[in-house]
């Protein structure tokens, strides 16, 4: 199985005049230029409009329903991710997302899956290229592992091991911006390894500085979205093959009258 899928919200504050005997400071504000507003506009994150319009711009053609529900709501929720002030890209996270996309479009067509994922990457103003490699590259090293040792993070180590470590440093920092997709590359590295012990992965997890508890409860939630996923799949199956045999027998039936009206 390739092992997950944030909303954002806004708070207005008013605030009240202090009242008789509190101490209250004042910060007096200086003039703001036209020049700072439009710097600061240009430096401001998009919003989540724009980030969908730039995903259907790109890929304009139409997404059956059973999948598009699946791909907007990722998108949103990566847009919080990418938007994030703490957000740093790394490795594996790019291997938790690339799992989680290939395995919810697994049954579309090779080509078309490839112009979905360059057209949603790039409209959250990242590199396809970078995100598909990264993946490819850890999941190469990780099935040429023979057990989960070799996902031990070492700075001195092999690539994949300098990954690690370079992930667990930033953890140790402060700088570790954890998310679904984080987890379940971590997962997804267990399962490529064949370690299947729970204890393997609570290694893992803690080897990198993330917080199990938070983790398997990602993984739970992803795992419920791809079993609610496959059987809506099975129901679309089964919808399809009832309306290729009512077509069958629209089409006999328009035959045999035909027959009979030119006898």
């Amino acid at each position: 199985m390739h092992s997950t899928a944030l909303r954002g919200s806004g708070l207005r504050a008013q605030g009240k005049a202090p009242q008789a005997g509190r101490r209250s400071v004042a910060f007096a504000s200086a003039p703001v230029s036209r020049r700072s507003v439009s710097v600061l506009a240009a430096h401001a994150p998009p919003t989540v409009a724009d980030t969908k319009a730039r995903f259907l711009n790109s890929y304009s053609r139409p997404i059956p329903a059973i999948y598009n529900v699946v791909v907007q709501e990722l998108l949103v929720q990566q847009h919080f991710i990418r938007y994030n002030i703490a957000y740093q890209y790394n490795e594996v996270f790019a291997l938790g997302f690339v799992s989680v996309f290939d395995q919810i479009l697994d049954s579309f067509e090779q080509g078309e899956r490839s112009k979905v994922f360059e057209a949603y990457i790039s409209a959250l103003g990242e590199d396809p290229a970078r995100y598909r490699a990264d993946a490819e590259r850890l999941e190469a090293d990780a099935k040429a592992l023979t057990g989960s040792e070799g996902l031990a993070p070492d700075a001195e180590g092999s690539e994949l091991q300098r990954v690690l470590a370079r992930v667990a440093g930033a953890a140790a920092d402060g700088k570790l911006a954890y998310n679904k997709f984080f987890a379940i590359g971590l997962f997804r590295l267990l399962e490529l390894t064949g370690a299947k012990e729970p204890a393997a992965l609570e290694r893992l997890v803690k080897s990198v500085g993330a917080k199990p508890e938070a983790v398997n409860k990602d993984l739970l939630l992803y795992k419920g979205i791809l079993s609610k996923l496959s059987a809506a799949k099975e129901l679309m199956k089964e919808f399809l093959e009832r309306e290729k045999k009512k077509q069958a027998e629209r089409d006999a039936a328009k035959a045999e009258k035909a027959a009979a009206t030119s006898s």
